[in-house]
């Protein structure tokens, strides 16, 4: 009991990291709030808080008007005050604190986890983002996100290197994006809700293909190493094989692949074996919720591995809602986790079920997630609006 409250104690130090992640960190700058003017918490009339120095940099100069980053609601810089409760808990937590090096707020707490080095995004740079993919040959990240462009591509060093796809209603414009993928071959793939199709750009932003009227709701959108394009239709309950050719902009063949799935979204196929991970989202009986059921199939489709979100619960204390699926680079099934705020293994499919939660700190509502070749795993956390790169600690 001593060393638990000694300040050197693991629960303490896990403590610490949960509060300075989710509270004392502002979710626009990510930096951590503090006493002196420019990071002061400042409380929004909406109830969200904010740095001082973003509360500056938000508000119109001269009117003092701005929207709040997170609902959008209307109001003024001098319409803020101090959040007490958070300057409250800095100083209750003032000396661990100081104890915590920032460089460990998200380290984990057994060897082996991945930790968190660096983010880049943040509110304003991408707005509400929902997909995230990797240029398979040049490394660059790109995120579809609901800004004025809807498509973010981004350099290795998280710098905005080219951005496009309008928001609009002309058939080349983005409305509403869910998914992207970018092909061996250099072309950015987004699924968009909006006119339910799908549209085909080169890596520079020029439309080269729109594939529309043949989906219900096109939603999870992936590439296979053989350059074909995945795509689940949430409404129709299926999964589709397209091959296009990209350089001419023509769709060659359309497959369906399965027609039985259950609002099927996100999709991932494995560079390894060629097994295609689907996440389905069942409406549970009785009610509006959605649960989680987790689906591989063998390169053949043949259903070699499934796990609903009871079976999970065998493993897991918390309710697990699935909102991204990826596989790491031996095959292993890896599942972003919006409950509980973490991201999950869930081994190999043919020892389903297993479970090892990989991340457990530092995310706020992860939707995407994306291996590098350097065995990186990249988060994108909608809440944060940001990509966040996690390293395997092997301390």
């Amino acid at each position: 009991m001593g060393a638990e409250a000694s300040g050197g104690g693991p629960a303490l130090r896990d403590l610490v990291r949960e509060a300075e992640i989710s509270l004392l960190e502002c979710k626009v700058c990510f930096e951590r709030f503090g006493h002196r003017q420019q990071r002061r918490p400042r409380n929004l009339p909406c109830g969200h808080v904010v740095c001082l120095a973003c509360v500056a940099a938000l508000a119109h100069p001269r009117t003092l008007a701005l929207e709040c980053p997170f609902c959008r609601r209307a109001c003024r810089g001098c319409d803020t005050s101090d959040c007490l409760p958070v300057l409250h808990l800095l100083e209750l937590l003032g000396s661990a604190l100081r104890q915590a090096p920032a460089a460990n707020r998200a380290a984990p707490s057994s060897p082996g986890a991945f930790t968190c080095h660096h983010a880049f995004g943040g509110w304003g740079t991408l707005v509400n983002p929902t997909g995230l993919a990797l240029c398979p040959k040049t490394g660059r990240v790109v995120v579809v996100h609901d800004g004025k462009r809807r498509v973010k591509i981004f350099d290795s060093g998280g710098g905005c290197a080219h951005q496009f796809g309008e928001k609009g209603d002309a058939a080349q414009d983005i409305r509403y994006p869910l998914d992207v993928t970018v092909t061996n071959d250099c072309h950015v793939v987004v699924t968009d809700a909006g006119d339910r199709s799908i549209k085909v750009f080169d890596f520079f932003g020029q439309i080269k293909l729109v594939i529309g009227g043949q989906f219900s709701l096109p939603w999870g959108v992936e590439t296979t190493p053989q350059n074909g394009v995945l795509v689940t239709d949430a409404e129709a309950g299926s999964l589709h094989l397209l091959e296009v050719d990209f350089p001419e902009g023509v769709l060659r063949r359309t497959e369906r692949l399965q027609a039985a799935l259950c609002h099927p979204r996100g999709v991932a196929v494995s560079w390894l074996t060629g097994a295609i991970a689907v996440l389905e989202h069942p409406r549970a009986l009785g009610s509006g919720a959605y649960g989680t059921t987790v689906k591989v199939f063998s390169a053949s489709m043949q259903l070699i591995g499934q796990v609903d979100a009871f079976g999970l619960s065998l493993f897991f204390p918390s309710k697990i809602i699935a909102s991204a699926v990826t596989f790491d680079h031996q095959g292993n099934v890896i599942v972003a986790d919006t409950c509980s705020q973490a991201v999950l293994c869930l081994g190999k499919p043919e020892e389903f079920p297993g479970l090892k939660p990989i991340i457990t700190h530092g995310l706020s509502h992860p939707v995407a997630l994306t291996f590098t070749k350097e065995n990186s795993l990249l988060v994108l956390d909608s809440a944060a609006h940001s990509v966040k790169v996690y390293k395997v600690d092997w301390g």
